[in-house]
């Protein structure tokens, strides 16, 4: 047996012994030069998180889900999570990315809505030409221009006449202010001449219930969530809003509105991704690059198809291009937006 003197001292010791041999491994990695500590880990080397200022279930939120989806395998199936930051034209979801770390591990997937922000927001609390890093582009969605199933026009022709008498009492459904819905109207009630009854919802979801309910007259919105309700036949297609038909089996059949007779009306809404401003650029690089796989992706590129849209190829696809892009989008909205004075506060 030990004596109880000695377990004392060995007690002492033992703690000084770690201490002393903790010291020593410090001494040996400062000969190591200025090389650090501890090496930054490779990027990604936890989840991504995806931001989409809009509500789940819309349009922008699939384009988002789809594409979250494709990425993650093409940088090493790292975990992409979709997080929903709504309200105030997009700018919630906008600003919390424009504010987060510059890491790569927050980004934005915004639609035309970075264009069209500017013009509509009065207190913005981030600026987009400055406070991002721009991605690439990822797809043009066309639009399609859509009536509740009661009404009594059942072509456009038919539409332009109902509208002419029925001035002051049209209610025009949208996703809320700032949403491609919404900006589509705009264009379409400045096209035809003739002020409608803005209806903004809480969502792309809730509009088209009352849309198919009879609650609303029409709306105006992408491809990718209308098509199933088209094919359905629960809603009254009256065209497209792009200069050809599209080659989709639910809407290969439909007019274009231009072939309709309605005359320089041409919109499609295009999605981008977005990162923090200061996000190292070999950070951006790899992003762009996951982003350039998931756009040749057999996969993405079925599904982007089936809902009508139609993918990037050109130049915009490289983060200068689509900044460039941006900006002469933001000129373009704004005598539209400045003529329908409809802003968010």
């Amino acid at each position: 047996m030990i004596p109880f003197s000695e377990c004392a001292v060995r007690a002492r010791v033992q703690p000084r012994r770690t201490l002393l041999r903790l010291l020593g491994a410090v001494a040996a990695l400062s000969t190591l030069g200025t090389a650090p500590l501890f090496a930054a880990d490779a990027y990604p080397s936890r989840p991504i998180t995806i931001i989409v200022p809009y509500a789940a279930g819309g349009p922008t939120d699939r384009v988002a889900r789809d594409l979250g989806e494709t990425m993650r395998k093409h940088l090493g199936n790292v975990s992409i999570i979709v997080e929903n930051a709504v309200g105030a034209g997009s700018s919630i979801g906008s600003n919390k990315v424009a504010k987060a770390a510059p890491d790569g591990y927050t980004i934005l997937l915004n639609h035309i809505s970075m264009a069209t922000m500017p013009n509509l927001l009065h207190n913005m609390p981030f600026k987009i030409e400055s406070d991002f890093e721009y991605l690439g582009m990822i797809n043009e969605v066309p639009m399609t221009l859509i009536g509740r199933p009661t009404l009594p026009a059942k072509n456009y022709k038919e539409l332009a006449g109902w509208i002419n008498q029925n001035k002051g009492k049209i209610n025009l459904g949208n996703a809320g202010v700032g949403s491609a819905s919404h900006l589509c109207g705009l264009l379409f009630q400045n096209a035809v001449h003739i002020d409608m009854i803005s209806v903004p919802y809480k969502g792309t979801a809730p509009a088209m219930t009352d849309l198919m309910g009879g609650q609303i007259d029409l709306m105006c919105d992408q491809t990718t969530n209308t098509s199933t309700m088209i094919e359905a036949k629960k809603v009254i297609p009256y065209g497209v809003t792009t200069a050809k038909r599209l080659t989709t089996p639910a809407l290969k059949d439909l007019p274009t509105l231009e072939e309709s007779g309605l005359k320089n009306f041409e919109i499609s809404i295009w999605h981008g991704l977005y990162a923090p401003k200061g996000t190292p650029a070999d950070v951006v690089a790899k992003i762009n690059g996951a982003l350039k796989a998931s756009l040749k992706d057999p996969e993405f590129m079925k599904k982007e198809e089936a809902l009508g849209a139609v993918i990037i190829t050109d130049k915009r696809v490289e983060p200068a291009e689509h900044k460039k892009f941006v900006m002469s989008e933001i000129a373009k909205w704004s005598p539209i937006i400045a003529a329908a004075k409809e802003y968010v506060d």
